[in-house]
């Protein structure tokens, strides 16, 4: 029986896919996890076959779940199910890891289809997503906008938290660091991404996924 991790912050979405995948006897849910943070430590100590995994979660986005415990639990198979996504999010989760990606606006029909596939071994991608990652093939300067893979992973956990409205002496306290070591990180990435202000990083985090929200229409630090 192959053991399965659902990582979703919605509570009725959580519990829809939960009974898609214990409709099937092969596999058995173990944890339902709903922030990013916990996620990670359950999938690190559970250390399940099959994880279904969401991008926009509280605490630590999905992309950076998967990258963490990506490297240490090589045969773990993963299916994101997002309702955001766009080349560079998709090719950031795929460099991460992920084995196949759903979007939440297809029926339930490819979410069924990816589990079954990708908890299997193979790879599959909701229509979309697969029609996106031809776009991007065939016109890969398309977009040139930084994605967040330039980014080390500390700046990224900064950079999502900053655009959930922390400030910089909250950043420190949540990841047990100085203020001052919090600002040479923002500083850093706004330098990498070229963005010189707190409105343009939420912006831009919303953009790439990070997090969920209406983008902006200020410029204030």
């Amino acid at each position: 029986m192959k053991k399965v991790v659902i990582v979703e912050d919605q509570t009725a979405v959580r519990e829809m896919i939960s009974q898609i995948v214990q409709s099937d006897p092969s596999f058995e849910v173990v944890a339902e996890p709903g922030d990013g943070q916990e996620a990670y430590n359950l999938v690190m100590e559970l250390k399940p076959d099959f994880v279904i995994l969401d991008v926009m979660l509280p605490g630590l986005n999905g992309a950076e779940v998967l990258r963490r415990f990506a490297k240490h639990l090589k045969n773990t198979r993963v299916l994101v199910f997002s309702g955001y996504q766009n080349p560079s999010l998709v090719r950031e989760l795929l460099q991460a890891g992920a084995h196949g990606f759903v979007e939440k606006s297809a029926p339930l029909s490819e979410l069924k289809k990816g589990i079954e596939i990708v908890a299997n071994g193979g790879s599959y991608f909701g229509p979309e997503v697969a029609q996106m990652l031809r776009e991007a093939v065939l016109n890969p300067n398309a977009s040139n906008r930084k994605g967040v893979d330039v980014l080390t992973a500390r700046e990224r956990e900064i950079l999502q938290l900053i655009a959930e409205s922390h400030s910089t002496k909250e950043v420190a306290q949540k990841l047990n660091i100085s203020v001052k070591t919090a600002e040479n990180h923002r500083t850093n990435l706004m330098k990498k991404l070229d963005l010189h202000d707190v409105a343009s990083l939420t912006r831009y985090a919303i953009q790439q996924g990070l997090i969920e929200g209406v983008l902006p229409v200020t410029s204030e630090a």
